[in-house]
């Protein structure tokens, strides 16, 4: 790459080879930088980090883009020390005490419990390498939120332009729609400190980004959506429907099965298709994704997967993203189970939408995500959470998937490109490459 390209770093605690929610748009948004001419730095953890917290996807990590160059640096956070010959005498012996003490140590750094100690490492390290090669943008992902302070720290330092990528909500909780923090208090004085110097702002959804522009009135201007929206190089679909549907249809379900999912309504009105309608009982439903965001398994949820086998219910794990396309191309219609919230999307709707499945969704009818898929040709909307509700909807989309074509498939796929999500960066990269050239200019 030639020494005029621009350089961006890129700041992410869950980038590859890490399994944790928010990686594909980490892994995304560097890559097409790259792909765009940039130099990339891409800023993040240790792998053996993330082999003790979220897992590793290897196959996920072979599709960082060759070009850029990736800055491991260690994270402090003691949860995920999990060798005890490297536990400290205070921490083997009162574990309480030490976490404490650890908790408190980190909330003075910044306001985070487990990651405020990694802000003086992603400082240094962001410093080091503008020493290095002069930086021209950084793009910090949250959360952690503390991603964003090695950006702000550069901009103080060099007065290096910076975005701030927010995968959620820092003071909203998605879910309830309320505060989740205290107008005034210490996360709403960072935000807004953190907001006053960036170049711009990027939410998910517009419902997240309105929140915010009401929140912070003056930097309205600077905040952008960006959707996730699906990686069409990564998960190659087919239009090809998948014969002997009428001895049974193969229910899908992709992503991490976190408490808020509705898992135990979804089996509920599951079971309850399943003696109203023929089709649906002679069908499956197959679930992959793990249960729970901290790599180890919800006991609670295994142990409702598992009683419900004899009733269709197949529960195969988590797959690896290079796989999807074929685990899609299994399936005969989609289950879209979300956490009730108006400001939920999930960056899985774009791939039930581009995949050009038959989707039943399976949340609350006010999440964002409804937004997303009105206009889909072959969606079917619960109107609630109930037995009734969900069976009603799973019918639905049980009939419709069995009657559907590869030219009605086809043409859902059509609808469905406008959320790739190369379409969702390229004007972004456009107007920051542009700030970047007039900046060394």
């Amino acid at each position: 790459m030639a020494d005029t390209a621009p350089h961006l770093l890129y700041v992410a605690w869950g980038y590859p080879p890490g399994r944790g929610g928010g990686v594909y748009r980490a892994l995304a948004t560097p890559n097409a930088f790259a792909r765009a001419g940039w130099k990339v730095t891409v800023l993040t953890g240790l792998r053996e980090t993330f082999q003790y917290s979220t897992g590793i996807d290897e196959r996920l990590e072979q599709r960082i883009d060759q070009r850029i160059t990736v800055h491991r640096i260690p994270f402090p956070g003691v949860p995920y020390e999990v060798d005890l010959r490297r536990w400290s005498p205070l921490r083997a012996r009162l574990p309480e005490v030490h976490n404490a003490w650890r908790e408190r140590r980190a909330r003075r750094a910044f306001p985070e419990r487990v990651y405020g100690e990694w802000r003086a490492p992603l400082e240094r390290a962001a410093l080091s390498i503008h020493r290095e090669h002069p930086v021209d943008l950084t793009i910090a992902t949250a959360n952690p939120y503390v991603d964003f302070t090695a950006a702000a720290a550069l901009h103080a330092h060099a007065g290096v332009p910076y975005v701030m990528d927010y995968r959620d909500a820092w003071q909203l909780d998605v879910f309830s729609g309320e505060r989740a923090t205290a107008a005034g208090g210490i996360v709403d004085r960072w935000e807004t400190r953190l907001t006053a110097d960036a170049q711009e702002v990027w939410f998910v959804n517009e419902p997240i980004r309105a929140w915010h522009a009401a929140v912070h009135p003056e930097r309205a201007d600077r905040m952008r959506v960006v959707a996730n929206g699906y990686d069409a190089e990564l998960v190659p679909f087919t239009d090809i429907v998948r014969a002997g549907r009428g001895e049974g249809l193969i229910f899908g379900y992709i992503g991490t099965m976190s408490p808020k999912v509705p898992l135990e309504p979804l089996i509920q009105g599951w079971r309850r298709a399943r003696e109203l309608d023929q089709l649906v009982a002679r069908s499956s439903l197959v679930l992959h994704g793990d249960l729970g965001y901290a790599g180890a398994a919800n006991e609670q949820w295994l142990r409702l997967l598992r009683e419900n086998a004899e009733h269709g219910v197949d529960y195969r794990g988590p797959v690896s993203k290079v796989d999807l396309g074929g685990t899609y191309a299994g399936f005969d219609a989609l289950v879209l189970a979300l956490g009730t919230g108006a400001y939920v999307t999930s960056g899985k709707v774009y791939e039930y939408c581009a995949s050009g499945l038959p989707i039943a969704s399976v949340h609350d009818p006010g999440n964002a995500a409804s937004d997303v898929l009105r206009g889909h040709p072959a969606w079917s909307p619960a109107d609630g959470l109930g037995a009734e509700q969900v069976a009603r909807v799973l019918i639905e989309t049980a009939h419709r998937s069995a009657a559907q074509t590869s030219p009605e498939r086809a043409a859902t796929q059509r609808w469905a490109a406008q959320y790739e999500r190369q379409a969702q960066l390229d004007s972004r990269i456009a107007e920051l490459t542009a700030i970047a050239m007039e900046g060394r200019a």
